[in-house]
């Protein structure tokens, strides 16, 4: 045994001495090498960033949240509110006592849009009308000021609460709180002007929201000054409803409470297509998680292609040493060298080729997944390289030495030792 591994060891020195002694060749064979490892460390990294970053922008509001969205895939026609989308009453309906035990906050969301105006300064933003629970539904805290008040429901006051990030580019380091703007509707015929009671603490965006971008107003605002929210029927519409459930292990329960709630108002039987859904935080994360994987194992597919195509260029390179040094093998083989020590030769050079490489290219592809990572700092992204990955490369840059360096080293090991001798 110990006889074997003085061999293996014996062989890999005279690898690296011939890598060594034709270095620009060998940096040139691996070079496909590099470049694929590379790639599969870098693109796996940013997968995994970037899978890492959903996931936190997820878990950060909760996975006990639901989403109440209307959908155009429901029938129209019966009774409720089956024709008007979600409305008032359906919100009404999920707040009254008892309706949903199992949910902690409810609130409705009506979405605006249009340019928002302080003297000189105009650009597009997103606004939210809705209800105190905002707050504490979506994490955030405020800066300055106060937040949307019921009784800024009751009188649809024309007040708003400014994202951190607005009230920067409306006011630069001056405390908007008191001064009043105008927001346009998107086709610039209305102007209404609103009152700053608030501005949010910096919480940057989510999947679901960006609350520095955004604008907050009332929801019965929103509803009658910005917009006109009524349906066919005059019923007032929401754009969507957030319920917290009271836990994780409640969400399914709440889930179920509001799903029969609509369904009843909406008229909806058991055949009938909803004309509304309800999308769960929890499977929104798996979903993501499993998108995330999925393209992440395709980029390092891709980037795998590379591997192969440096594969054949180290069996080209073998395939061309095996001809230099046919007299080396046919001598080798006249002084008592066996087939698979020409072949254990040749194997452990096309592999030490590969690995060698690949060491250079996992240098190269983290270099590449932290200068990423430093650009995008700002954004809060960050590249994150696994041992898996680095593994995974390690592994398969030497597999495909093997496996492209067996045809050389067989050709090798099969040369006839005179003929061998006799090649000029």
């Amino acid at each position: 045994m110990f006889t074997q591994i003085a061999d293996i060891l014996e062989n890999i020195r005279v690898a690296l001495d011939g890598l060594l002694a034709n270095k620009l060749r060998s940096a040139l064979t691996m070079l496909g090498v590099i470049i694929g490892v590379g790639a599969v460390i870098a693109l796996m990294s940013i997968g995994e960033g970037a899978q890492a970053e959903i996931t936190n922008q997820i878990s950060s509001i909760g996975t006990n949240l639901l989403v109440v969205m209307p959908t155009t895939t429901g029938r129209v026609g019966g009774g409720g509110a089956a024709s008007g989308g979600l409305t008032m009453d359906d919100v009404e309906a999920l707040l009254a006592s008892s309706a949903v035990p199992d949910a902690a906050l409810i609130v409705p969301q009506y979405s605006v849009s249009g340019q928002i105006i302080y003297g000189d300064t105009n650009f597009s933003t997103s606004g939210v009308g809705t209800t105190p629970d905002y707050l504490a539904l979506n994490n955030l805290t405020l800066a300055e000021g106060d937040f949307i008040s019921a009784r800024d429901i009751e009188r649809r006051a024309k007040v708003t609460v400014l994202g951190a990030q607005v009230a920067q580019d409306l006011f630069g380091d001056f405390n908007p709180v008191g001064q009043k703007i105008k927001i346009a509707n998107a086709a610039g015929t209305q102007k209404t002007s609103l009152t700053v009671i608030g501005v949010l603490e910096e919480k940057g965006g989510s999947m679901l929201s960006d609350a520095d971008n955004s604008v907050y107003v009332p929801i019965s605002t929103a509803q009658t000054k910005l917009a006109n929210a009524r349906n066919a029927l005059g019923k007032l519409t929401v754009s969507r409803i957030d319920v917290m459930a009271a836990s994780e292990s409640q969400v399914d329960a709440a889930y179920d409470q509001i799903e029969d709630i609509l369904n009843e108002r909406h008229d909806i039987g058991a055949l009938d297509d909803a004309d509304f859904s309800i999308i769960n935080q929890a499977d929104m994360l798996e979903m993501a998680t499993s998108i995330t994987d999925t393209l992440t194992v395709f980029l390092g597919a891709v980037a795998g292609i590379s591997l192969l195509v440096g594969g054949i260029g180290i069996m080209n390179i073998m395939l061309v040493s095996v001809t230099e040094r046919t007299r080396e093998i046919g001598l080798r083989k006249a002084v008592g060298a066996r087939r698979n020590d020409i072949l254990l030769q040749f194997l452990t050079e096309a592999v030490m080729l590969s690995l060698v490489g690949g060491i250079i290219g996992i240098l190269l592809g983290a270099t590449g997944a932290t200068i990423v990572s430093y650009v995008l700092r700002n954004e809060g992204f960050r590249a994150i390289i696994t041992l898996n990955a680095v593994l995974l490369a390690t592994l398969f840059s030497a597999a495909v030495g093997l496996f492209f360096g067996i045809y050389p080293a067989q050709r090798a090991a099969a040369l006839n030792p005179i003929d061998a001798l006799r090649y000029e």
